[in-house]
């Protein structure tokens, strides 16, 4: 009796805990960024939303699906550019489920198809352009290569957010080309600037010699101009005293009687033969030297004494002019001096201005 109370004891608790298995498989907790699907016995029942749910155990299964932006990394492939130039090329696409029901039902692995996908666009996006083209216009092959995929994918509940090509290698020989390629355009530039340098180097130089012309014929022109005035005024300055030099003689000469002149006369002869000279020119005529002596000596022609005195008190000694002393001259070089450093004098000099 014991025994058997034991035993359906013992069969209670086992159907307790079977029921209790039975019941905890039907417990499925969904995370926040997952969404459900309810599958009973091969027929779609509904989504199941995040949070703790219970479906009927053993006959329903429950798919879950990621709703985060996925990342799927392109592999690397060569492909043929439109002038013949090998290329690796690979690329990461931004993927997220947008429908649930189209990314399981519509798709057996929307994943691997969208990278298979991928993977055959850029093939010929590339092959249509050339390698230059797809160096420098990434953002034109991933737009094109985004709007191909979202088109596609759209059909299996997944929108493709964005593209990006990683990396772009082209094969040994190419790059090589393309190093050498590159190389030559540098030194190209660097004989142009070298040319702009030298011209610019040609033109400053040239302007600089220019300038220098100009200033050291001006600095000649006014040294010309300063030497030419410093003449001219030695010029004048030297006639002004021959001039009245002359006019003193002229002054001093006439109260002398003749006899005086024919002394003067004599004496002049006196010193000629003094000198070493075998052939003597004389600028007055013998005849009326001799003349003049023999009046001397003999004294047939007589001067009255108050004749040389009459005349010198005669003369007018205004013809001597006005004789400049040494400070006037200085002060006259000066003034010349400063207007030439004004830079008027040669203007006022040729126009015949007079300096004040």
């Amino acid at each position: 009796m014991v025994l058997e109370e034991i035993a359906g004891n013992l069969i209670t608790i086992f159907l307790i805990l079977v029921v209790i298995y039975i019941m905890s498989k039907g417990v499925v907790i969904i995370q926040p960024y997952e969404q459900g699907l309810q599958i009973r016995l091969g027929k779609y029942i509904g989504r199941l939303n995040p949070g703790f749910r219970w479906v009927v155990p053993i006959i329903t299964t429950v798919e879950k699906l990621d709703l985060r932006t996925q990342v799927m990394d392109v592999p690397s492939q060569e492909v043929i550019t439109k002038d013949n130039s090998p290329t690796n090329v690979d690329a990461i696409v931004y993927t997220r489920v947008v429908d649930p029901e189209k990314a399981f039902f519509e798709v057996s692995n929307y994943r691997m198809a969208t990278v298979a996908l991928a993977q055959t666009s850029l093939r010929g996006i590339i092959g249509d352009m050339e390698l230059d083209e797809v160096l420098y216009n990434r953002d034109l092959i991933n737009t094109k290569l985004r709007d191909i995929l979202d088109r596609e994918t759209d059909q299996w509940g997944v929108k493709v957010e964005r593209v990006e090509i990683k990396e772009v290698d082209p094969v040994g020989v190419v790059k090589q080309a393309m190093t050498e390629q590159t190389a030559a355009e540098r030194e190209r530039r660097a004989a142009i600037l070298r040319a702009e340098g030298d011209k610019r180097s040609a033109i400053l130089r040239a302007e600089g010699e220019r300038q220098s012309m100009i200033l050291q014929a001006e600095g000649e022109r006014q040294s010309k101009v300063l030497r030419a005035e410093g003449d001219r005024l030695s010029k004048i300055l030297q006639a002004q005293g021959e001039a009245q030099g002359l006019r003193v003689l002229s002054l001093g000469s006439r109260p002398l009687d003749k006899k005086a002149i024919t002394v003067l006369s004599l004496d002049a002869l006196k010193q000629m033969a003094d000198g070493q000279a075998t052939k003597i020119i004389f600028p007055f005529e013998i005849s009326s030297l001799v003349k003049q002596s023999a009046k001397f000596l003999g004294a047939t022609d007589e001067m009255a004494e108050d004749e040389g005195v009459e005349a010198a008190e005669g003369l007018d000694e205004t013809i001597l002019g006005e004789i400049p002393t040494s400070k006037e001259v200085e002060t006259l070089l000066h003034q010349l001096e400063k207007k030439i450093e004004e830079g008027e004098s040669i203007e006022e000099l040729k126009s015949g201005k007079k300096l004040d």
